[in-house]
C-alpha cells in the first residue's frame, strides 16, 4: 500500500472510496495545516516547472491558484481581497508580462 503523507485535495477521500480503495487520513492542526500548504505549493510549482505542454501546466498553475486560496483564508484574506493587493502592487509597480529582466543597478 503506497504512503503518500502529504495535504490532499477536500474530496480526495470520496474519490479514492469510488474506486473500491480504502484509506487512513487525519484533520491536520492549524501549524501543520499551514506547513503542508507551503509543502504542498513546493510540490506543484515543481510539476509547473517540469510541465511538458501548455495544458499540464495550466492544471498545474490551477492547483498552485488552489493553494493560494488556501494560503489566504490563513492569514484572513479571501481570494477577493487577494486579487485586490495584486491589482494595487500591478497598479503602482507594474505586472511582468513586459518580460523586464532587471542586470544591474549603478549606485551614483
Amino acid at each position: 500500500m503506497p504512503v503518500h503523507n502529504k495535504l490532499v485535495r477536500d474530496r480526495i477521500l470520496e474519490v479514492i472510496e469510488k474506486a473500491g480503495k480504502t484509506c487512513t487520513s487525519r484533520i491536520l492542526d492549524e501549524n501543520e495545516y499551514i506547513q503542508e500548504v507551503k509543502a504542498k505549493m513546493h510540490e506543484e510549482l515543481a510539476e509547473y516547472e517540469s510541465a511538458g505542454n501548455d495544458q499540464e501546466a495550466i492544471e498545474e498553475l490551477a492547483d498552485l491558484m488552489e493553494l493560494i486560496h488556501a494560503a489566504a483564508a490563513i492569514h484572513g484574506a479571501t481570494a477577493d481581497e487577494l486579487e485586490e493587493v495584486r491589482r494595487r502592487k500591478a497598479e503602482k509597480r507594474g505586472g511582468f508580462q513586459d518580460r523586464i529582466y532587471l542586470i544591474e543597478v549603478a549606485d551614483d
